[in-house]
């Protein structure tokens, strides 16, 4: 017997903040004509903005978080 598991609703505000304490997103943007790098929460809350992808990991990793990239 095949057993399925049961499908767990979440609220729309607990599933903006699945992974808070988890994971930050980099998301690559322009800024004054210039390339940058925002930081966001899970939730998609803006956490900070630099000029280099590997400063914007770095600082998602020096906070214990794990990075993921949003195009």
């Amino acid at each position: 017997m095949i057993v399925m598991p049961s499908v767990v609703s979440l609220s729309s505000r607990a599933f903006a903040n699945f992974g808070l304490e988890e994971m930050a997103y980099v998301k690559p943007v322009v800024e004054n004509t210039k390339p940058t790098y925002e930081i966001h929460a899970a939730n998609g809350t803006r956490l900070a903005v630099v000029e280099d992808r590997l400063v914007a990991v770095a600082m998602i990793r020096r906070h214990d978080l794990e990075p993921a990239s949003l195009h």
